[in-house]
């Protein structure tokens, strides 16, 4: 009875947190501006150690130079590294994003693949990259896992992994395939505005009555 009892209290206050997080962030999206899917991979790629808004004022003069697999492709490197300064690792990307572009044009007709396989298959696209593009650019189910979502869902007792693999699979089973997606950017806006890494602002988060962690930071 003890065990069914609490299986139940913990079902309730997992819903509850999903709830509220629909009620506080319900048009969370990606920050990244795009166009299309291959867009999208660049500016993901790019986003690694590197913000948003910084990523958004490379692309915008990026992509009027290169806004296609084809263009990218045939770009020196040296040229490319100089649109990418400021963003972190930018010679690496620049190296990643050629090839993967040479690739896309050459074994995938121009096109951005929509499968996972194919995606992580591309280099510089990683686990996390590719259930982005999935989710964003082709409305597939993925729920991709970076650090917000790894760490809020941690902290909300949402996951216990200690791996982006195993929170990301704990967190897909609390959910219908539809909603991954979207509890993705929810969880991102959470993290960026109150579940913070260093000063998590635990006085202001309507989450703190189903929060685990809140008596260990209040």
């Amino acid at each position: 009875m003890f065990s069914r009892n609490h299986e139940e209290a913990e079902a309730k206050r997992i819903h509850t947190i999903f709830t509220l997080l629909e009620q506080l962030y319900p048009g969370a999206q990606t920050a990244l501006h795009f166009a299309n899917p291959f867009q999208l991979l660049v500016a993901t790629v790019l986003s690694a150690q590197t913000t948003d808004e910084q990523v958004n004022r490379i692309t915008a003069k990026l992509f009027p130079r290169a806004g296609s697999p084809e263009k990218l492709a045939r770009m020196e490197r040296a040229e490319l590294e100089r649109y990418l300064q400021g963003c972190g690792l930018f010679r690496q990307k620049s190296r990643f994003l050629i090839e993967a572009s040479r690739i896309i044009v050459e074994k995938h007709g121009g096109k951005v693949p929509d499968t996972f396989e194919a995606l992580v298959a591309l280099p510089g696209v990683g686990r996390k990259t590719a259930n982005v593009i999935l989710s964003n650019a082709f409305n597939k189910p993925a729920l991709a896992v970076d650090t917000h979502v790894f760490r809020v869902a941690r902290r909300l007792g949402l996951a216990a992994g200690k791996k982006v693999e195993q929170v990301e699979e704990e967190l897909k089973a609390l959910l219908p395939p539809h909603e991954w997606g979207r509890v993705h950017h929810r969880l991102i806006a959470h993290g960026r505005r109150i579940c913070k890494a260093l000063q998590p602002q635990c006085g202001d988060c309507l989450l703190g009555p189903c929060c685990p962690s809140r008596h260990i930071r209040s």
